[in-house]
């Protein structure tokens, strides 16, 4: 199986001196996702959590909700030329009586690319695939001081990205800010799939009382996946782009951007901000 991170040798310039020294790089490696046995998507990830990964895009890909959806998730034998396993061939199969969707060109394309579907059709295709709706009853209501911590958790607990600077995370905290889990990876939509896999498979969805803190920008795909975890806050440390705004607006959903110490933008679902008297 693929480590998570490799060594190179590098020439390193500092002032002062130069010379050759080995680096830690983040391992990036291509990952398979067969449904039933046909091919439905390829990503590029940091390997680890592998099965988590593939079925948190499931269920972000409305497939799957629940653990017992899935009858089985193993490595393909034989996804080399030799016949020695690549680990990078992971197939999910479903349980008996479990809807398989219309593997097609259009829904490959969606569901592998970071933009896909535009505009409404994206839109749509969230409301029309949510198997359960943001629902948080009594209502999560999460303080800005406790926001305000979040980044700096997130950070202290990304073991990888102190070993090589280049990985995004994804963590779950509960609205007092406690950690409940967090996963690292070359993509932050990869980060997030692993932590709602992790989720299902330990039956642990609707996340409806969590809190889901991503590294960089909040993106429509991420809105997306928050909405199909019913998750009902989502927190990122860069700026969200415009449709996942309208998503958050349309769906329930809490969007927090630019969320850096005691600043942040509400842009969406501001009733469950808990502002400083």
């Amino acid at each position: 199986m693929g480590r998570v991170t490799e060594r190179r040798r590098v020439l390193r310039v500092r002032e002062g001196g130069v010379g050759h020294r080995a680096d830690t790089l983040v391992a990036e490696e291509p990952l398979e996702i067969r449904l039933n046995g046909k091919p439905l998507a390829i990503t590029m990830r940091t390997p680890g959590d592998d099965f988590a990964l593939a079925v948190g895009f499931l269920v972000s890909e409305g497939v799957v909700y629940d653990a017992s959806d899935v009858a089985s998730v193993v490595y393909c034998a034989g996804a080399t030329v030799d016949g020695s396993n690549s680990y990078n061939v992971v197939d999910v199969r479903l349980a008996p009586g479990v809807e398989v969707p219309d593997i097609s060109l259009e829904r490959n394309v969606y569901t592998t690319s970071s933009c896909g579907l535009c505009g409404k059709a994206s839109l749509d295709a969230v409301r029309t695939s949510a198997r359960q709706p943001i629902a948080d009853t009594p209502p999560v209501r999460v303080t800005t001081r406790v926001l305000s911590m979040l980044p700096d958790r997130l950070r202290e607990a990304q073991e990888v990205f102190e070993r090589t600077g280049g990985l995004h995370a994804a963590a779950l905290f509960t609205p007092e800010g406690e950690l409940l889990d967090v996963r690292e990876d070359v993509g932050r939509h990869n980060a997030v799939d692993k932590l709602v896999g992790r989720a299902l498979q330990r039956g642990g969805l609707p996340l409806s009382r969590a809190v889901l803190m991503v590294s960089g920008r909040a993106s429509f795909e991420l809105a997306q996946k928050a909405v199909m975890a019913s998750i009902p806050v989502l927190a990122a440390v860069s700026a969200p782009s415009s449709l996942a705004v309208d998503l958050a607006a349309e769906s329930g959903l809490t969007l927090i951007g630019f969320l850096r110490g005691p600043s942040m933008n509400v842009y969406a679902g501001e009733e469950r901000v808990m502002l400083p008297a």
